[in-house]
């Protein structure tokens, strides 16, 4: 028996016959005082390998817990979780304003770049994410050909985030570069430079070819 929506047959003999659109959502994480956020191949449902040639991940309203000097950042993993520590060499330029029009900019932040570096890739650059109640930071990342063995592993970020201070920012960041390695990466990890993600999510995406 068929399924028909709108004269498309949308289910046949157990089979779908129509597209059901190129991006597919895999995994959502819901922080709540987590020290970090992982999305690991093979785990809890996680897919992050050869299936999809690009992946996307969405953070939305990520918000650290109380302290100062924290950034959000990133790493990834070719060992399934055991280890954070690909290589990267990573640009970055961002733009900012701050709420009282005291200050604007947009620039390279050669501070934030990484060159060869197995440390985490700050995602919240300029002035750290604030901690008032109200302030997060949310933005898209997309992975590409993760399961390659041939090619580095290259990643695009755009992503917006309330500064710490008072009266605070907003700071619009661009972020890009590449892990490394030949080695598949299977596995990447979400977290502050110090203290817990106190609330937010993370949804992971597959994007098909077609």
């Amino acid at each position: 028996m068929a399924f028909i929506s709108s004269g498309t047959t949308i289910l046949d003999a157990g089979a779908f016959s129509a597209s059901l659109g190129s991006k597919v959502l895999i995994k959502e994480i819901t922080a709540s005082a987590d020290a970090t956020i992982s999305f690991v191949d093979g785990t809890a449902d996680v897919v992050l390998d050869s299936t999809y040639p690009i992946y996307r991940l969405d953070l939305i309203n990520i918000h650290r817990a109380s302290g100062s000097e924290q950034t959000l950042g990133f790493n990834l993993s070719t060992d399934s979780g055991s280890n954070y520590n690909v290589t990267k060499t990573t640009t970055v330029f961002d733009a900012y304003h701050r709420e009282n029009d005291t200050s604007v900019g947009v620039g390279y932040n050669s501070s934030q770049d990484l060159a060869q570096s197995t440390a985490f890739q700050n995602l919240t650059p300029e002035i750290e994410l604030g901690v008032d109640d109200d302030a997060s930071a949310c933005g898209s990342m997309y992975l590409f050909n993760p399961s390659s063995t041939t090619f580095v592993k290259h990643f695009l970020y755009n992503g917006n985030h309330m500064s710490y201070y008072s009266p605070p920012w907003s700071v619009n960041a661009f972020i890009a570069g590449y892990g490394n390695t030949t080695s598949a990466v299977n596995a990447i990890r979400f977290q502050m430079s110090s203290g817990n993600i106190d609330s937010g999510k993370i949804k992971l995406y597959g994007i098909k070819d077609s």
